[in-house]
């Protein structure tokens, strides 16, 4: 079974009807385009049928905070696939380390800030390809910085990382994400 013939939730109705009025209020459906559609959609039983209602309307982008603080003692923190990158983003851990996946990730602004302080952990971060890292502002006591293949200095139109902050006995690493060879 597709993903576009399984069934839809109450919510998942109300999600798109409220899409739809919306786009109605800013003047990008009419009244009787609102009428037709809403009428279509309160009573959709597949993705399918509700998709088809807004493929033509603008995808709206998700709100994203200008500074993220995430914070684990222990465990490990982990960024990765679709996911609201902030402007500023600080990561602390004490004994874990830090992953954060940029290469699927929704990225609204032109220069995002990452400050790590980490005692015990090492820290990855990938980028998308065509992205950009300054490492200069991290200091690793016992550990080392890699940025194999990525270079530091703003190119227009790609993702501008800086990265700053220090730790003590772990590393950081750099870098776009691995290709797959045997993908269709």
């Amino acid at each position: 079974m597709s993903e576009l013939q399984m069934r839809v939730s109450d919510d998942d109705r109300e999600r798109t009807a409220q899409q739809l009025q919306r786009a109605f209020s800013e003047g990008r459906l009419t009244q009787l385009e609102l009428e037709d559609r809403l009428e279509i959609a309160l009573t959709a039983k597949t993705y399918g049928d509700l998709l088809g209602l807004i493929d033509d309307l603008p995808v709206e982008q998700p709100h994203v905070e200008d500074v993220v603080e995430l914070e684990s003692k222990n465990g490990h923190i982990k960024r990765s696939g679709d996911w609201a990158v902030p402007r500023r983003l600080r990561a602390i851990s004490k004994y874990g380390s830090v992953e954060l996946d940029l290469s699927e990730a929704v990225v609204t602004h032109p220069v995002v800030d990452i400050e790590l302080d980490l005692t015990y952990g090492s820290a990855k971060i990938i980028l998308p390809e065509g992205g950009v890292a300054n490492v200069d502002a991290f200091r690793s006591d016992w550990g080392h910085t890699t940025t194999s293949n990525v270079p530091s200095r703003p190119h227009p139109g790609a993702l501008y990382v800086v990265v700053s902050g220090r730790t003590k006995y772990g590393g950081l690493i750099v870098r776009y994400p691995r290709r797959r060879w045997f993908t269709h």
